[in-house]
């Protein structure tokens, strides 16, 4: 009644003098009660935290619901708001520079819960933007009580979810304010609210240190608009100074406003303001940590600090590989603190890994830099030799006074948070004990003000390590939250707890905490997670759900390792660990997956799609599916339709995981969510699953699993549509699907090499045997419906198309993966029946289509040959014996070999070429299988291969030189006889060459190529590869005998696929040949062998030759290219290995080809000089001096003027020379 009649509308009417005074008594008595409520308020601060029962009770009144039944909302409103006026104005004792000093102590945490409590009520009842409207009129016109003021908006910043937004709106309209008329007055409620709000931590708002650097840290500040905006913004920092706190000071002076050159005098008077009250306070910046928090607190002792300081200098360097510029910089400007807190923190004794971690890898950085005086290295690795004599013990810090204080402050917030979370009643409670559970833990893990700029989370799965209160707290965290969903469900289904679950997972997203926090789950689900009870999975899984939900906004997850170069997604993370690779992780992964998705479909029972199922991991539901239908076969059956999902049974320490997951399995809403494609486990999504099986840790069995892969392939995903995920009743799908995902999963695996956690990658294969199995039966079944031929034609669309999309090698480390991808391709091929290499079997005429393989062979496996222009024996043996199985098919076996390898002969003669070099190991195999079938010799074709290699052996052993049969090609007797120098040449004691005079051009031209292409084995492989030395001699005796008959041997250095240079001799025939049996790296090397071998020849002999100069000078520019292309690189440590006058050496090769080069071209004569216009065109960037030489050798143009008068041209247009021929 009081309210009704003391805050009734003025322009209801008045009908007597009596009730004109009833609402001015009636506002006065709930004056002098607010008036009496506020000093008891005060009172109690000073005394006690008792309050008087009365004021108690009359603090209950302020409730919107007890005048919503009663009168309208009209009174009651001008009442709050005049009872917001009365408080926030109340006894304005303090200042605003004692407010700058003391608002620390007005938290929300520390404010009187009573207080809180009526602010909340005045909240509930005004909206939002009507109770912050009338704070602001307040502040413009009153004087008013800045602890009040204050306190109120701490309890704004908690207890309003979209306080945040508007708070932060509400300071920038300040600042705008106080800078468009330069008025302090506006300028300082700014800066105390923006403080104020940032006191209650990064769940409820952003630290000051980041709004400060983003107001006045950019050219788009208010302060840049003018010199006077300057000036009135220093003069108000500088007017601050003697009532800031330290904290506050750090931020200005390592993070001041931007202001342009010439008025940094100003930024420097305030800092040296700034240094004078630090110094005054005894705070040293030089003595701060590197990446304190600046606007958290109280400072961090030292030695705590650089730990944090280490970690996150780690942090930087795994992820940018240098050494952070903050760090440089405090070993020059701030070396006290670098070397008396820094390094000894970074250098603390363990035992140091096999393979260098990143404390290792940055440790030798900073030794590299000079950062590190060598006595104190010295001493940590003595430290560290002696850590490793005795079991590892983890080093542990000593404990601050503080830290078992802060500890159990933080348990006890956390008890008081779960007793609330426990009863519904105090269900509107939640925040605010959220904001005391985040005021306590600030305490205890400092937070980073830099951790914003890193966007991800460096993090060591295989050892995560976390301090000793870091690892306290999270786990008093993690037990408080698995409790307290345990203590909700019990009497409260998930649907309806609330929002506390929300809240306090964004308390465990705080930058401090998100670190430690993934790092303990790390430790709990992929290394402890056997031992975890059903309480901590279903509580774990709950916080999964919750974090995978704000994953868009959290940084990603580093974890430092190739495979994973872009970082995980909290949500991709959290999968991680849970890997299905043995029996104890799948039964692991099983009951977490049943609990989040329990958890999910209960929280959102009647949610749409886009709302409920927006919670859950796609990859965790498949990952159940996987797990049912693995572990369970009644799922493998048509189930029915089962009811709700008990989920209170989930949270009891006796849970049935088998019945809640089959139950899970059949209920309606789950049947529903299989519906979506994005939720389906889909054949590729199981075969990925599967092939990270160990089978010696399986829990099924063999014949188990082996009837399990039966059901999945042939009656599970086979007849499903491939719209569904499954194959369309095509086997040959099957097998392609199969063959790509076992490939990507080796691929993977190799990208996890250095995971040595069983749980993360298999060691000891690259591919699950049963897999593997099922695709050799799958592969023999596709052959068998084709009519008893091979459908292997379909592995090299899948290895061709494999290809295009990693596109050309630009790089080496894009050669190498290629490299990579072609060793998985033919470990492929080698674990299926040979026949895989043939399509199909024509009758007429009788010939085999191995077309597929040979150009696959041609484009792609000629990269791979590390043997000099041969195939390994693997892939030779694997493709004979297959020839020779699908041969006996045919009526004629013998002819249809015969005409397979002719047809070898001429589209990929790196076939026969690896058949001569391995035929000593061949012989044997395919003669054993050729007779099993046949009692006839073997195939003529084979036949003269043998006899190639017993005539070039004969060769070398005989005085005369044995006729060569018409019928085989030069370049196979130039192969036999280079498989034979090999051999022979292996021996010691020099070698006579004499039979050389009795060879053909044809062969020798072949003979010195593949001479060559061993030499440039020898040097890009020495390992592999007999010395280059004795390459050398046997190059070179080939060479003198070429010159001796005038052949034009030179043009062997410029091959094309028209052979041009070559038709006096065997033209394009002899150019393709060569072409398709050298590698793409032995082509480009090329000028390496032509610069290698010039030193032994005669140079009067080659200056004489026509075509000698354009080789040579394309041979040179080509080498300087390879050279700064980088892929010389290598040949350096490999020659000073091999040979001391560095000959080889690639930087000395082009010096002396370049002098060789500059001594030749005066003596060349000038017919040797034409059709240099474009290498002298193409020199002149790369090689001046050469360029300018070449020049001078160029012919002087004919004068074709008719006109005997006419002055000739000094300076004619060389364009019109370009062809000096035609003339």
């Amino acid at each position: 009644m009081l309210v009704l009649r003391g805050f009734q509308d003025p322009a209801e009417g008045r009908r007597t003098v009596e009730q004109e005074k009833l609402p001015q008594v009636a506002s006065e008595i709930l004056q002098s009660l607010l008036d009496c409520v506020l000093e008891a308020l005060a009172a109690s601060e000073q005394e006690g935290p008792a309050v008087p029962g009365a004021a108690q009770c009359w603090l209950n009144m302020f409730s919107g619901q007890m005048y919503c039944s009663i009168i309208t909302m009209d009174a009651p409103k001008r009442f709050f708001t005049h009872a917001l006026t009365q408080i926030l104005t109340h006894s304005p004792v303090l200042k605003a520079s004692d407010a700058v000093q003391m608002q620390r102590e007005w938290s929300f945490a520390r404010t009187p819960p009573l207080l809180t409590g009526l602010y909340q009520k005045l909240i509930v009842l005004l909206s939002p933007e009507e109770f912050l409207g009338h704070m602001q009129e307040v502040l413009d016109t009153r004087e008013v009580n800045w602890r009040l003021v204050l306190s109120c908006v701490s309890t704004l910043v908690v207890c309003l979810p979209e306080a945040r937004q508007l708070v932060g709106d509400w300071v920038a309209r300040l600042v705008a304010r106080a800078f468009e008329n330069f008025d302090p007055e506006s300028l300082v409620p700014a800066f105390l609210i923006e403080r104020q709000a940032a006191l209650e931590g990064p769940v409820f708002f952003p630290p000051y240190a980041d709004w400060f650097k983003a107001t006045f840290g950019s050219a788009r500040g208010p302060h840049r608009r003018s010199k006077k905006a300057l000036v009135f913004l220093f003069t108000f920092l500088s007017d601050l100074v003697p009532f800031e706190g330290p904290q506050y000071l750090k931020v200005h002076v390592l993070h001041p406003p931007l202001v342009p050159e010439r008025l940094r005098p100003l930024l420097s008077d305030y800092v040296t303001l700034a240094r004078t009250r630090l110094a005054d306070l005894k705070v040293s910046i030089e003595d701060m940590g590197l990446y304190e928090d600046l606007s958290s607190g109280d400072p961090a002792q030292p030695h705590r600090q650089a730990l944090q300081d280490v970690e996150k200098a780690l942090e930087v360097f795994e992820h940018s590989g240098r050494i952070p510029t903050t760090v440089m910089e405090a070993s020059i400007f701030r070396r006290p603190y670098y070397l008396t807190y820094f390094l000894p923190a970074l250098l603390r004794p363990r035992v140091l890994p096999k393979t260098p971690d990143p404390r290792a890898a940055f440790i030798e950085s900073l030794k590299r830099a000079d950062k590190i005086p060598p006595s104190l290295y010295s001493d940590y690795r003595h430290a560290c030799s002696a850590a490793d004599q005795k079991k590892p013990e983890r080093p542990m810090e000593k404990a601050d006074p503080g830290t078992s204080g802060a500890l159990g402050a933080l348990e006890a917030a956390l008890r008081t948070f779960q007793a609330a979370v426990a009863d519904p009643v105090q269900e509107a409670a939640v925040s605010a004990h959220i904001a005391v559970v985040s005021e306590r833990l600030l305490a205890v893990l400092e937070p980073d003000d830099t951790l914003a700029e890193v966007p991800v989370i460096p993090l060591d799965v295989l050892s995560p390590e976390l301090g000793q209160p870091e690892q306290e707290a999270v786990d008093l965290l993690l037990t408080c939250f698995c409790q307290s969903l345990a203590a909700a469900s019990s009497s409260t289904p998930p649907q309806r707890q609330g929002p506390w679950a929300e809240l306090f997972v964004r308390l465990l997203c705080g930058r401090a905490v998100l670190p430690a926090v993934l790092t303990r789950l790390c430790q709990l689900l992929l290394h402890q997670g056997p031992h975890l009870s059903a309480l901590h999975v279903v509580g774990l899984a709950a916080l999964s759900v919750h974090l995978s939900e704000l994953g868009p906004v959290l940084p990603h997850v580093d974890l430092g390792l190739p495979a994973f170069a872009q970082g995980l997604s909290i949500a991709a993370f959290l999968d991680m660990l849970l890997p299905c690779r043995t029996g104890i992780s799948l039964l692991l992964c099983g009951r977490f997956c049943t609990a989040a998705i329990a958890y999910v479909l209960c929280k959102s029972p009647s949610a749409s799609s886009d709302t409920g199922h927006g919670r859950l991991s796609p990859r965790l539901v498949k990952k159940f599916q996987f797990v049912v239908l693995r572990l369970f076969p009644e799922a493998q059956e048509p189930c029915s339709v089962l009811g709700d999902i008990p989920w209170r049974p989930l949270c009891l320490p006796s849970v049935d995981w088998t019945k809640a997951a089959l139950h899970l399995w059949g209920h309606r809403a789950f049947r529903q969510l299989l519906e979506e494609r994005e939720f389906q486990l889909t054949y590729r999504d199981w075969l990925q699953l599967e092939l990270g099986i160990q089978p010696e840790a399986d829990i099924l069995s063999d014949v188990e699993r082996r009837d399990f892969h039966q059901w999945a392939i042939h009656q599970h995903y086979l007849p499903e549509p491939i719209s569904e995920g499954g194959c369309g009743g095509d086997l040959e799908v099957a097998c392609r699907i199969l063959t790509e995902e076992m490939i990507d999963h080796c691929q993977s695996s190799r990208g996890q090499e250095r995971l040595e956690n069983p749980d993360l990658v298999p060691r000891g294969r690259m591919v699950n045997p049963d897999i593997l199995s099922r695709l050799q039966e799958m592969v023999a079944e596709l052959e068998l419906r084709q009519g008893g031929t091979a459908g292997g034609h379909f592995l090299f669309e899948v290895f061709r198309r494999r290809l295009q999309a990693m596109g050309s090698p630009v790089t080496v480390a894009s050669s190498l993966l290629r490299q990579q991808e072609l060793l998985l391709h033919k470990r492929v091929l080698l674990s299926l029946p040979p026949t895989v290499f043939f399509a199909s079997l024509q009758r007429q005429p009788a010939a085999v289509d191995c077309d597929e393989f040979l150009c696959w062979v041609n484009s792609e496996l000629r990269n791979l040959c590390c043997h000099g222009g041969a195939l390994t024996h693997d892939i030779t043996a694997h493709f004979f014996r297959g020839l020779l199985s699908i041969s006996v098919r045919d009526q004629d076996p013998s002819l249809l070999v015969s005409l397979t390898l002719a047809a070898c002969q001429t589209e990929c003669p790196i076939i026969l070429i690896s058949a001569l070099l391995w035929w000593p190991r061949l012989a044997p195999v395919l003669t054993c299988q050729w007779r099993q079938h046949l009692q006839s010799p073997l195939p003529r074709g084979l036949q003269q291969l043998a006899e190639a290699r017993a005539l070039a052996w004969s060769c070398l052993s005989l005085d005369t030189a044995p006729p060569t049969p018409a019928s085989q090609p030069s370049w196979v007797s130039a192969a036999a006889l280079h498989l034979a120098i090999q051999e022979v040449w292996r021996e010691p004691g020099k070698k006579e060459l004499q039979w050389l005079d009795w060879q053909q051009e044809e062969v020798l031209l072949f003979l010195l190529f593949f001479s060559m292409m061993g030499l440039l084995s020898a040097q890009l492989a020495p390992h592999e590869v007999s010395d280059s030395l004795r390459t050398v001699d046997v190059c070179v005796p080939i060479l003198e005998c070429l010159q001796k008959r005038k052949t034009a041997w030179v043009a062997l250095f410029q091959l094309t696929e028209t052979g041009a240079g070559l038709s006096r001799v065997a033209g394009a025939g002899l150019s393709r040949v060569l072409l398709q049996v050298a590698s793409d790296q032995h082509i480009r090397m090329l000028p390496l062998a032509f610069f290698s071998l010039l030193p032994h020849l005669d140079p009067d002999t080659l200056v004489r030759e026509d075509a000698f100069l354009h080789v040579a000078v394309d041979m040179y520019l080509k080498l300087v290219r390879l050279f700064v292309a980088g892929e010389t690189s290598t040949l350096p440590t490999q020659a000073a290995q091999s040979q001391q006058d560095h000959q080889r050496d690639a930087l000395g090769l082009i010096t002396k080809a370049r002098g060789f080069l500059l001594q030749s071209i005066p003596r060349c004569p000038e017919r040797s000089c034409l059709n240099l216009m474009e290498l002298l065109e193409a020199s002149k960037d790369l090689d001046p001096e050469v360029s300018a030489a070449l020049r001078k050798k160029l012919p002087v143009p004919p004068n074709l003027d008719p006109d005997p008068d006419r002055d000739p041209d000094p300076d004619p247009d060389p364009d019109l020379y370009r062809e000096p021929r035609l003339f």
